[in-house]
């Protein structure tokens, strides 16, 4: 089992407790008395939660046991096609496409997978998508559109590939492709950031008309070791990064970068993933109520009036 270092005292207690409820045959400890253990520990997840700083909450978007794009399709949807290919070069493992059902509405769904183990992180390339994978998907958004099926894109990606390879079938121009075709696709798209939205990796399938965060996940433009080595040329100081690059949702809403906080278990998602299986659930089907009756002209003004205006700043002019 994995255990993040704000956890440690947590897990300590929690498996204590658990072996005096076990070896309590004899009755030498009373209800009363493991009950107000019981008490006590809630106190401490509470305070220990309530203090997390940022790098702590990178630390429980990372973890091993968080759920993946995978899990919240098998978890949220009736039903699931997977739809596979970009008709041009091959398939990309680290980018699902498919029809979905969600509470009886259709949907197409475009999901970033990273993997759970190193076979499945292998065959997902670790969620690093190539520009295959952002054909694919806009491939899918395009026959969404066409038969007026709404999009929910699933974010969860430490950024596009950067390979070689990558880059000579032209990375850098699907990713753009895709910003500037999602801007006026016919249709309501409902992105998620489930996990880890990095760069233009993630806003290759993130343009959409209500963006959510997962309370623990985080959107940025870099990682936070990306930018600790870049700015002070030393990678260790990624905890000094995740504070100064605001990429967690209080922040970003207060930018007004995305739309909603999507509630997660107390500790992060992997502590009880069935909740934050229904949190997400829950969202997409508030969202979808909201944008279906909107008519679709002003369904495409709302999305271009709203990535048009983010972005702050302040001015220092006497």
């Amino acid at each position: 089992m994995t255990v993040l270092n704000h956890e440690k005292q947590i897990i300590e207690i929690e498996q204590t407790l658990q072996k005096l409820k076990e070896q309590n045959h004899n009755g030498v400890w009373s209800h009363e008395e493991l009950r107000a253990m019981e008490q006590k520990l809630e106190k401490l997840k509470k305070t220990v939660y309530s203090e997390l700083k940022a790098w702590d909450r990178v630390a429980i978007c990372r973890h091993p046991g968080r759920p993946h794009s995978l899990d919240y399709i098998q978890n949220c949807t009736e039903e699931f096609i997977e739809i596979f290919g970009d008709r041009t070069y091959q398939d990309d493992h680290a980018i699902i496409t498919g029809f979905a059902k969600i509470n009886g509405q259709k949907f197409m769904v475009i999901a970033q997978e990273k993997g759970k183990d190193t076979e499945s992180r292998l065959y997902r390339n670790f969620g690093m998508p190539h520009p295959e994978g952002y054909r694919k998907a806009m491939r899918c958004m395009r026959l969404a559109a066409k038969f007026n099926l709404p999009i929910l894109c699933l974010l969860d990606t430490p950024g596009a590939y950067p390979g070689l390879a990558a880059e000579e079938r032209g990375q850098g121009w699907v990713i753009a492709q895709n910003l500037w075709e999602m801007a006026r696709l016919a249709t309501p798209i409902i992105v998620i950031v489930i996990g880890e939205g990095c760069s233009g990796g993630a806003l290759g399938i993130g343009v959409g008309d209500t963006i959510g965060m997962m309370e623990h996940s985080y959107y940025s433009v870099i990682s936070p070791e990306g930018c600790a080595s870049i700015l002070w040329k030393d990678a260790s100081k990624n905890a000094l990064a995740a504070s100064a690059l605001k990429m967690h949702v209080e922040d970003l809403l207060k930018l007004e970068i995305v739309d909603r906080s999507i509630k997660e278990p107390l500790g992060g998602a992997h502590t009880n993933p069935k909740e934050a299986y229904q949190n997400v659930k829950a969202f997409i089907q508030e969202e979808w109520e909201k944008l279906k009756n909107i008519p679709l002209d002003e369904l495409l003004e709302n999305r271009y009036q709203k990535f048009r205006k983010m972005g702050k700043f302040t001015s220092n002019h006497e």
